[in-house]
Parts: structure tokens; sequence; C-alpha cells
């Protein structure tokens, strides 16, 4: 008998290469491994910090939608966190310092244009960051407090009190799995997801030669 691929499934399977790309950057090698001081991965939280403005903006506007409603969880939300992370890295005048690359603003300016009025858009934005956020944080703020020391400042980022990473990734599946959008729809969603994807590596090659640079200097 034929077993029917779930539409969670489905996303998974046809971004399998986009997800294995954003993975496998040069910056995250170089951070994994050690190899960025505090800076540079200050670098990073300071891009994020403007992308993120922009998704929970949205998320704001999204809440009361009917479908990607379902999909705003306050205990996800970041800002607050990259906040707290740059603070504590860069000092109480932390935002003064934030100038986007021009990948960031490429990405800000897709979020602007989609994620305030297009349901489905803002959700494969919303999916792309967050379940990637939950499913790299822990790897990720281990292998930052074997580097630098941290405790718990300096990676709230990558922490989600109150969630079950696991639990959640699973109920979120279940609401992608629901959601009534038709075959057309599902299609934009998929493409849209893959372009948040390439947004995302952008950012982060586009940083890592920034941050090479700077080192060379």
């Amino acid at each position: 008998m034929e077993v029917l691929m779930g539409f969670a499934a489905e996303v998974r399977e046809l971004t399998r290469a986009d997800h294995r790309a954003a993975q496998h950057v040069t910056y995250f090698d170089a951070l994994l491994s050690g190899r960025l001081d505090r800076a540079g991965y200050a670098a990073l939280l300071e891009q994020l910090h403007l992308v993120y403005q922009a998704l929970e903006e949205a998320a704001g506007t999204m809440r009361d939608h009917p479908v990607a409603g379902r999909f705003v969880v306050d205990e996800l939300q970041r800002l607050p966190r990259i906040a707290a992370d740059l603070e504590f890295l860069n000092g109480p005048d932390w935002a003064s310092r934030i100038v986007p690359t021009p990948a960031t603003r490429r990405y800000q300016e897709r979020l602007g244009d989609i994620a305030f009025s297009w349901p489905a858009g803002f959700v494969a934005h919303h999916y792309t960051r967050y379940l990637g956020d939950l499913s790299g944080g822990q790897v990720m703020a281990r292998a930052l407090r074997r580097t630098f020391g941290f405790d718990s400042a300096g990676v709230e980022f990558f922490t989600f009190p109150g969630l079950d990473p696991r639990a959640f990734k699973e109920h979120y599946r279940s609401l992608l799995d629901t959601v009534p959008w038709d075959e057309a729809e599902r299609r934009r969603f998929l493409d849209e997801v893959s372009r948040a994807y390439r947004l995302n590596t952008d950012l982060l090659d586009e940083l890592g030669q920034v941050v090479a640079q700077e080192r060379a200097a």
C-alpha cells in the first residue's frame, strides 16, 4: 500500500538541498570550530537582529490570521534574547553599532514585501528561521560555550525556555500538515521556503567575507 507523505515531510524532502547548503557555509564552519573571535560571533547576532525585527513585526500582523496565526508562538521570540546577547557582547550601545550588510538588506526587503501581506509567505520564512534555530541551537550553544567560556549570557539566542524543542517541532509539523492551502499555494510556499534558505545562506556567506576582511586588515 502506498503511504502518502504529509506536507511537512514533503517540505523537508523538497528543501533538503537548501537546508544542507545553509548548514555548510564557511562562516558556520569557522564559528563551530572556534576560529572566530567574539566580535566575529557578535557580527552574526547583529545581522540576525535586523532580520528578526522584520519577521517578528510581521508575526504581530499575522497573529490573528486563521492560518498563519497558528504558527505565532510567543516562546519563539528571538529579539529580546538577541538584544541580551548583544548587550553582553558589545555593551549598552550595541544597537548603534549595527550596520546591515547588502545581503541582510535584501533579506529585510523580502520580508517587508511579503511577510506582512501573504500568510503562506510569512509561514515560509517563519518555518525556515525558527525550526532552524530549534534544530541547531543546542549544537551552536555548546560550541560557543566551549570556545568562549560562556554560561547562559552570550548564547541566549539559542535557548528556548518553556519549549521542548523536539515536541514543539512535531507540533509545528502537524500544523503544516493541516494547512488548508491548495496545490498552487503549496507550490508557492515551497518556492518561498527555498528563497528563505538562499537569503539566509547569502547573509552567512557575506558575513564570512566581512569577518575575513576585518581579520586581514
